[in-house]
C-alpha cells in the first residue's frame, strides 16, 4: 500500500474531489494548510507589477504578490493499493495543473504497517 499526499491550491478542492471520485478513489482526507514553495521570485518582476499599482487577480498575480507570506493551500491524503498509484497521481495532476508556479506537489510514501482501531488488528507486512 502507498500513501499519496498532494498539496494543492485551495480553489481546486472541488475539482480534485470530483476527479478522484470519478477515478474510483472515494476515500481521502482533505485539510487546510499554509505554506510556500522554495522558488524565489525575481524582485524586478515584483517591483514592475507594483509600479503598475495593480497585480493580476489570477494565479500569476498570487505568485507575484506573495513574496514571503504563507499561502493558503489544501492537503489531500489517501491510502491506496500499489497498482493505483499512477492513476491517483495522474488524476490529481490533471485536475490541478494550470502551468503556473504554485500548482502543488505530490508525495508517494510506503505504508509499512497499519492498525485497525476497532479490534486492534495489526498488519506489519510490507505491501
Amino acid at each position: 500500500m502507498k500513501e499519496i499526499i498532494a498539496i494543492i491550491r485551495q480553489n481546486k478542492v472541488n475539482v480534485t474531489k470530483s476527479a478522484l471520485a470519478e477515478a474510483g478513489i472515494p476515500s481521502f482526507t482533505c485539510r487546510r494548510a499554509l505554506g510556500r514553495g522554495k522558488k524565489l521570485m525575481d524582485p524586478n518582476l515584483f517591483f514592475a507589477i507594483m509600479d503598475s499599482e495593480e497585480a493580476p487577480s489570477d494565479t500569476i498575480g498570487e505568485y507575484l504578490s506573495e513574496t514571503n507570506r504563507l499561502i493558503p493551500k489544501r492537503i489531500f491524503t489517501t491510502i491506496i493499493d500499489d497498482d493505483q498509484v499512477e492513476l491517483v497521481v495522474d488524476t490529481i495532476m490533471e485536475a490541478n495543473s494550470t502551468g503556473n508556479p504554485g500548482d502543488g506537489k505530490i508525495f508517494v510514501l510506503p505504508i509499512l504497517e497499519n492498525y485497525r482501531v476497532r479490534n486492534g488488528e495489526i498488519t506489519t507486512e510490507v505491501y
